[in-house]
């Protein structure tokens, strides 16, 4: 039975925030709901089991997985070194990689690479399904991206959407070599350290080795089974980053509204690349009904094994609703649980 481990119910509109907790807890949610704005936690709900081998309850600084937002924050790493003069987003990646093949180095850009337009192959995925053994095997980076990363282009660049794995692998390549060490090290220096995350950072493997880390489960009910699924290191970018709900706030807000990227940079983050998708680099940018307007938000969601995640952020007003999930709850359920949060924030001011 999930328990109600640990909250903070927000001063302003705290019935309505209460109504929507009470009624997610009651349809089984387990994990972290949050309400912010800008920087600041207004309300925090933290339900169920994080670890139910050990009887360990879901906590506010609770660690999960939050999968393909991962490559959200991959993308906030690329533009601090776009920032510091090392990379260029629009640059054949040859000049980066010269060991790369060179037709497709000639062609392909971190930008195509970053918004799924790049015509690479998602040659890790199909392996996968041809040998799903193969699935957290680690490789060296090099023959990853010789065997996931290196086939023929299935479009020109800049002329479809495809969403291919295979893109991070070839970016984490590049990041790594330009950056001079290992992606989790870029990460730590670029972004934990310099922010205070006392609870995030990149995995590989299976997540429920990191200290702090809830464990992903197929269900709860009616008795627990876990579902992890091993992210080897070369796909770190994919889905490797964890967090906590107040780390991920923080991260949002020093890479939307403070200093951690250039303003220029910042706009390279949100501006659409390819419009049918909402797709910017490495997350989606949408406008939506909310709070009685039309809003453009940063619209985040990730998935991995029993995890679940989504994120929205008023790129305007700073309004932010984070609900991240251990137990694969219904993503229809997780979209509609955050949308009717992020309506709460707004109930004061109407």
């Amino acid at each position: 039975m999930p328990v109600l481990a640990d909250t903070t119910w927000p001063s302003a509109s705290a019935q309505s925030w209460r109504e929507v907790i009470d009624k997610a807890r009651d349809d089984g949610f387990n994990g972290v709901a949050l309400i912010g704005h800008g920087g600041t936690i207004d309300g925090i709900a933290a339900i169920g089991i994080a670890d139910a081998a050990n009887g360990v309850p879901v906590t506010t600084r609770t660690r999960f997985e939050i999968g393909s937002m991962s490559k959200w924050v991959a993308s906030v790493v690329v533009l601090k070194l776009v920032d510091q003069g090392r990379l260029d987003l629009d640059a054949p990646i040859g000049r980066y990689l010269p060991d790369y093949r060179a037709d497709n180095g000639a062609r392909l850009t971190l930008r195509r690479l970053m918004c799924h337009s790049s015509g690479l192959p998602n040659d890790v995925l199909k392996a996968r399904q041809a040998d799903p053994a193969s699935r957290g095997v680690e490789l060296p980076m090099p023959e990853a991206v010789r065997r996931y990363a290196s086939g023929d282009l299935a479009f020109a660049p800049g002329t479809q959407w495809d969403y291919s794995q295979s893109n991070w692998i070839l970016v984490q390549a590049i990041v790594e070599r330009i950056g001079g060490m290992p992606y989790p090290a870029l990460v730590d220096r670029l972004l934990v350290r310099p922010l205070g995350l006392k609870d995030s950072g990149i995995y590989s493997g299976n997540s429920a080795k990191t200290d702090g880390m809830a464990v992903g489960y197929a269900t709860l009910t009616p008795s627990p089974q876990p579902k992890p699924n091993p992210i080897p290191g070369y796909m770190a970018m994919t889905g490797g980053f964890y967090t906590s709900a107040p780390d991920l706030l923080t991260l949002m807000n020093a890479v939307l509204s403070g200093d951690l990227l250039t303003a220029r940079s910042r706009r390279e983050l949100t501006t659409i690349q390819m419009p049918e998708q909402h797709y910017a680099l490495g997350g989606r940018i949408r406008s939506a009904q909310v709070g009685g307007a039309m809003r453009e938000l940063a619209w985040e969601d990730g998935s991995n094994g029993g995890f679940r995640m989504v994120a929205r952020r008023v790129l305007a007003d700073e309004h932010t609703v984070l609900t991240l999930n251990n137990a694969s709850w219904d993503y229809q359920k997780l979209g509609d649980l955050a949308d009717a949060l992020l309506e709460t924030t707004y109930v004061k001011s109407r």
